[in-house]
C-alpha cells in the first residue's frame, strides 16, 4: 500500500514539474518558490516591526514567532524523516543546505502566514496570503525540489500551527505583559 501511494506521489510530482521547460509558467513559478523563502519573510518582517505602528508591530511580532516555531518543527521532521528531495539542478541551495523534502517548510510557512494574517486581519491581507500559500507549494513541486505529498504535509502543518499559535496568542501575551517593562507594541 505504502509503495503504491508513493509511486503515485512520485507521478503527480513528475506530471506537475516544469523546472526543466523554459518559459513564462517557469519563471513565475521560480519567482513563487523563492517568495516564500524565510531569509525573506524573517527580513520583512522585522522591517515591518521597526517601521510599522502598533498594529503592524503586533502583526509581526506575532508572525515572526510563529514561523520560528515552524521552522524549528519542519527542521525536526525533516532531520527525523530523512526523505530525500527530487532528483533536479534547480534550488542548489536548498539541495545543499537542507536536502530534505518532508515536509516541506515553504509550504508550513506559507500556510501558517495566511492563517495568522486571517486572524490577526487585515481581511484583505488574510485573503491574500491564503491564496498565495497553495501557489508557493505548488510552485515548489513544480521547481523539482519536493512532492506532492510534502507540500501537502507541510500545508496542513502550517494550518494546524495557525490555528494552535492563534489560540495560545492571548496567554503568551498577557505573559509578556506581566513581565516587559519594554512592550514591543
Amino acid at each position: 500500500m505504502m509503495d503504491r501511494l508513493l509511486q503515485t506521489d512520485r507521478a503527480w510530482t513528475q506530471r506537475l514539474r516544469v523546472a526543466e521547460k523554459e518559459g513564462t509558467l517557469r519563471t513565475l513559478a521560480a519567482f513563487l518558490a523563492h517568495s516564500g523563502d524565510s531569509w525573506f519573510w524573517a527580513a520583512g518582517l522585522v522591517a515591518l516591526w521597526l517601521l510599522g505602528d502598533t498594529f503592524w508591530k503586533r502583526w509581526a511580532a506575532v508572525q515572526f514567532g510563529g514561523i520560528s516555531i515552524m521552522a524549528l518543527i519542519v527542521l525536526a521532521l525533516k532531520f527525523s524523516i530523512r526523505r530525500q528531495r527530487p532528483a533536479g539542478e534547480w534550488g542548489l541551495l536548498y539541495r545543499s543546505t537542507d536536502p530534505h523534502s518532508f515536509p516541506s517548510g515553504h509550504a508550513a510557512r506559507a500556510f501558517l502566514l495566511g492563517m495568522l494574517a486571517w486572524q490577526l486581519g487585515p481581511p484583505w491581507l488574510g485573503w491574500l496570503l491564503l491564496i498565495w500559500g497553495p501557489l508557493v507549494s505548488l510552485a515548489r513541486v513544480a521547481m523539482g525540489v519536493h512532492y506532492v505529498s510534502d507540500v501537502l504535509a507541510g500545508a496542513l502543518l502550517g494550518l494546524i500551527g495557525g490555528r494552535i499559535a492563534w489560540a495560545v496568542y492571548p496567554t503568551v501575551y498577557a505573559w509578556y505583559l506581566g513581565w516587559s517593562h519594554f512592550p514591543l507594541w
